[in-house]
Order: C-alpha cells, then structure tokens, then sequence
C-alpha cells in the first residue's frame, strides 16, 4: 500500500530511549541564581544522565563553579561534573581543586585545555598542566573521577589539520577520558560524519553531541567564530527580524533543535549533550519531542 504524504504522522512518536545531559553555568548574582536553579527544578524530573557546570576563562568562575556544584551534589539526586581547565593554574593548584571535588562528593569532571582570559594564543603556565591530555593524567592519580573531554566536529582552531586533531582527541581517551562532548554544530551531517572519523580513527567512546539554542543569533555567532564552528546560510536568514520578539526567536531555536536532534536520532545517536544557558523550557520542550517525559508520568501510548 502506498502511503501518502498526508498520511504520513507530522511527528513520529519516540520512544524517549535517548539519554540527556545538560550543562550549566555559574551564576553571577542572586536573581541569575534563582534563574538557574529554577532551571534545574524543571529539568531534574526528566531524569538526565548528568548536568555539567562551566568554568570561566583562568579560572575566573572557580569559587562559583565549587559552590554550584557543591548545591547539586547536596541538594538533588542528579550526577554533577564540574568543568576544570589547565588556564593560568599550576598543578598544584588544579590538584587541590580536584581533591576539594572528590570530598564534596564530585565524581565526575570535565577536563579542558581552556582558554586565555584575553582570547589570546594559549600558554601553558609554566607549573601547570601542559594541555587536556596531560590534565586527565593528572586527575586520575588524584582519584577515579569520570573524565569526559571536549571534541571537535569542525576540527578546533588551533590544531594543524584534521589527523593531528583526531589524534589530540584519542591522546585524551588513551589518557583515561570516559567520553567526549562535542563543541556545538548546526548541521546533523557535520555530527554524524564525525562521528564515523572517530570511529575509523580507532577511537572507540562515545561522542554526545552538544546541542546549542540559538537565544541570541550574534552571541551565538560570536561564540562559533571563536570555536571555528561553520555557520549556514539558513541561520541568519531563519533569525533575521527576531531581534525584539524574544518569544518568537525561542519558538524558532526551540524547532531548529528539535529538528537537529530528530534527525540525529534518525542517524542513530540516542545520547544528546544540552547547552542550556540556564534556560529551561528550550531544552524541556526538545526533550519533550524526543519522546522524554519525566519519570514517573503515565504515557498514553496509541490505539
């Protein structure tokens, strides 16, 4: 029987197999606080794999980032990994960060080369660790922690080529990562052709894409200008006019990710990386379409 296109479901139900993770960051003021924790009140009933939270440039958000973390392990049920760099800190330093996260019941850590305050080339300090490889080494002679690393799809600005920074990245696993996140994309295929490079590259973890909202189309050109991420014609035009409809821009953002993550279900990912930006109903609602629902809840299933 041939099916026709009016036939065919508008949205396909999922069946909510996909595992989530979603990431955070400091916040600065009391209401930016509220906001945050607002966001993880709504996100925490979905059940995520685990929730990360950022470390500022130099270590300019350390107290935060501690005492953010600190909450979630304390005060919810959800995994915590803190963000931890090698910027402008001796290993010294980073040690006793990393040993005052093993006590206040932290097990996982994010391990990144980080970037300079000032954006400019990337220095080693000179008692520190020498890049993201040599920090996962590091963190696991202090304790056991779950190490996840960053990936590049679009290869990171400062590696030669596409072989040195596949390299780089299995250097990480080989160190004793347990997966990797993949800075943000805006295309599915970029993910997924990644995906099978890592895979022919002998690498074998597992790669969650990280999936970011559009919230501000020139923030979030900003940030991929600096991670050397391709930005499509189709964005700017999709955003173009949406600067004082604030609503209608996360209406859009809202659908532009759906679509990637459905699509990269469709290409068999099943676990995805949130980049919420401590905004919750962006990532709530995406979940929502992927067929998550929070635990617990009665799903009705079709005749």
């Amino acid at each position: 029987m041939t099916i026709t296109p009016a036939e065919t479901p508008l949205l396909d139900t999922l069946p909510g197999d996909a595992e989530i993770s979603f990431e955070f960051f400091p916040p600065k003021t009391e209401k930016m606080e509220a906001t945050l924790w607002s966001a993880i009140e709504t996100l925490a009933p979905l059940a995520p794999r685990f929730v990360s939270v950022t470390y500022g440039a130099g270590g300019s958000t350390r107290e935060r980032t501690h005492a953010t973390v600190e909450r979630i392990v304390r005060e919810t049920s959800i995994p915590a990994a803190a963000h931890l760099t090698c910027v402008e800190a001796s290993r010294e330093e980073i040690d006793a960060v990393a040993r005052a996260y093993w006590a206040a019941g932290v097990r996982h850590i994010v391990a990144l080369r980080g970037d300079t305050p000032t954006g400019g080339p990337y220095v080693p300090h000179a008692d520190g660790y020498a890049n993201a490889e040599a920090l996962v080494r590091g963190l696991k002679d202090v304790a056991p922690f779950e190490i996840s690393v960053a990936a590049y799809p679009e290869s990171h600005p400062d590696s030669v080529d596409r072989a040195a920074d596949l390299d780089n990245l299995k250097r990480k696993i080989d160190a004793g990562a347990d997966r990797a996140i993949t800075q943000f994309f805006f295309e599915p295929d970029t993910f997924l052709r990644y995906r099978d490079e890592v895979a022919a590259a002998g690498i074998d973890t597992e790669i969650l894409p990280g999936m970011m909202p559009v919230m501000s189309l020139a923030g979030v050109m900003r940030m991929a200008k600096l991670g050397g991420t391709a930005i499509p014609a189709w964005l700017p035009r999709l955003f173009d006019g949406l600067d004082d409809h604030p609503e209608s821009r996360a209406l859009v953002a809202a659908t532009v990710m759906a679509e990637q993550c459905r699509r990269l279900y469709a290409g068999g990912v099943r676990q995805f990386h949130f980049y919420t930006l401590n905004r919750a109903e962006l990532a709530y609602a995406v979940c929502h379409i992927l067929g998550k629902r929070p635990v617990g809840a009665v799903q009705e299933t079709a005749a």
